[in-house]
């Protein structure tokens, strides 16, 4: 997490009044709803709503339509967290739409930066694994979804340490 806030897209953000922050992951209903419904939590936790947008989506389009994974609802639900994202695939529009497009591993990253139509928009696909400082071999968030529930307990460590991290470092900079 070193020096995270020189990052284009991070500096970018000084003095904005909103931020807008998309999670990504390959179907949208593991790992970015709870990136997605972990981050809501965190700006609610500190009262700053009004100064956040946020959403979620999946490079692929298999689960459009559908609530997240009922594992990680269950998983996510013992941590408190309400996961009732609808999924759904990235857009366009989206590189428009949002200051921060979050991957959450080299693939969707990959994928994102074809899909993006500018190279200012491709600035704006930071990987979630920049903002988690725990202690652990991962340098991307690994896929929970052929995995136990260690694998989904996993992942929401790894999210509640990157999003508490990503809220402390964007709230250091638009302020």
């Amino acid at each position: 997490m070193n020096n995270i806030e020189s990052i284009e897209a991070i500096s970018r953000l000084k003095g904005k009044e909103k931020v807008r922050v998309l999670f990504v992951c390959l179907g949208n209903i593991c790992r970015s709803p709870a990136a997605d419904g972990i981050m809501q939590a965190v700006v609610a936790e500190h009262g700053d709503e009004a100064r956040w947008e946020i959403d979620s989506a999946g490079t692929g389009g298999y689960h459009v339509g559908d609530l997240p994974d009922n594992r990680m609802r269950i998983h996510a639900r013992r941590r408190g967290y309400e996961l009732n994202h609808i999924c759904r695939q990235v857009r366009y529009s989206d590189f428009d739409d949002f200051d921060l497009i979050i991957p959450m591993d080299a693939n969707n990253e990959m994928n994102l930066k074809r899909l993006s139509p500018s190279l200012e928009n491709e600035a704006k696909i930071v990987p979630m694994a920049k903002f988690i400082d725990m202690a652990l071999r991962y340098d991307y968030i690994p896929d929970p979804y052929y995995e136990g529930a260690e694998g989904f307990e996993l992942v929401l460590n790894l999210l509640e340490n990157g999003c508490a991290n990503l809220y402390d470092v964007v709230s250091r900079v638009i302020k």
